[in-house]
Parts: structure tokens; C-alpha cells; sequence
């Protein structure tokens, strides 16, 4: 079944429907949960209220075509996982807590030779601030304005964010070889 028939199913409150639209997207989403929430139970949690969100708002949902559903899902679940971040505490860290690294660079080769899973844990060891800056620019391709509306915070605290979870990353991976 299409995902245009399954999203008309799921506005006309379908279960059979829901559970396809789970079973095809929870594995993604829960990767992409796990990104922002490192503890595995959290992100179970998130991406449970993440799909319940779904649901619940699916009637707003404008299907326009192949890809679509689950960009909608993405949004939904890296919603998620920062209100659920917010909740637990303020996740910036002040001037006072940064360390200071030295601009260095890594070869590509490096990163070639590393798993997507030791990538992902030296991606999990950034302090919360900067792996979620780091996550939003990487891999959701928002910008530095876009980045600090969604966390309350100017565009340069997102560029200086992501510079020092790249100077730290590269610090990293220089310990690796």
C-alpha cells in the first residue's frame, strides 16, 4: 500500500493503518532519536510520544507525494527530542565550561575507516549543546537562523556551537590514530 492510501487511512483513524506507517518508519525514527537522546529508554519514550503526536495531528498533514510522510515524521520526532531535552534541563553551555581546542584537521581516510556505530558514539560523547547543534546543522541541513528560533538562541551561539563540537569531534578522531 502507498503511503498517500495509508496517510487517508490514518486520517480516518485506521489502527491497521497507524501500525503500517509505524512499522515502516520506526526503525528511522528511532535512529534519528538516538542521535539527540542517548539513554535508549528516552529515546523508546520520545519516539513513542512522537508517533502518538503523528497521529493526533495527521488530520493537518498535506500528503504531496513520494518522501513526504516521512519528512513530516522527522520534523515531528526531532520536535520531540528537543521539547523532551528542554525538559530535563537547559542544554547550552556557558563560556565558563568550555575547553578550549586547538584548531586541528583530520584526514578523510580516518572517517572512512570508522563504522557508522563509532562515528555515532563519538557524535554521543559531545556535550548535549553542541551534539544538538551539531545534529540539527549535519544531519537535519538547518541553518544557524533556523537552528537558534527552534532553540531560543542566537545564530552566532549555533555557529560557535557547532565549531566547537567540530574542534572536539576532530580531536577525537585524532586519538583514534
Amino acid at each position: 500500500m502507498d503511503d498517500a492510501s495509508v496517510v487517508k487511512r490514518c486520517k480516518d483513524n485506521d489502527p491497521a493503518a497507524q501500525k503500517l506507517v509505524y512499522m515502516q518508519y520506526a526503525e528511522d525514527m528511532m535512529i534519528l532519536c538516538l542521535r539527540y537522546v542517548v539513554d535508549q529508554e528516552d529515546a523508546r519514550e520520545v519516539l513513542m510520544d512522537g508517533f502518538f503526536n503523528c497521529f493526533k495531528s495527521i488530520g493537518n498533514f498535506n500528503y504531496l507525494g513520494a518522501g513526504s510522510l516521512k519528512a513530516w515524521l522527522k520534523k515531528i520526532m526531532v520536535n520531540q527530542c528537543l521539547m523532551h531535552l528542554r525538559k530535563r534541563r537547559p542544554f547550552f553551555i556557558t563560556s565558563k565550561e568550555i575547553d578550549h581546542y586547538e584548531d586541528t584537521t583530520v584526514s578523510d581516510n580516518v572517517v572512512d575507516t570508522m563504522t557508522a556505530k563509532e562515528i555515532m558514539q563519538l557524535v554521543h560523547s559531545l556535550p548535549e549543546g553542541y551534539r544538538i547543534v551539531f545534529n540539527l546543522y549535519v544531519f537535519e541541513g538547518k541553518n544557524h537562523r533556523e537552528i537558534g528560533e527552534m532553540l531560543n538562541i542566537s545564530e552566532n551561539t549555533s555557529k560557535s556551537q557547532l565549531h566547537r563540537a567540530r574542534a572536539i569531534l576532530q580531536k577525537q578522531l585524532l586519538q583514534v590514530i
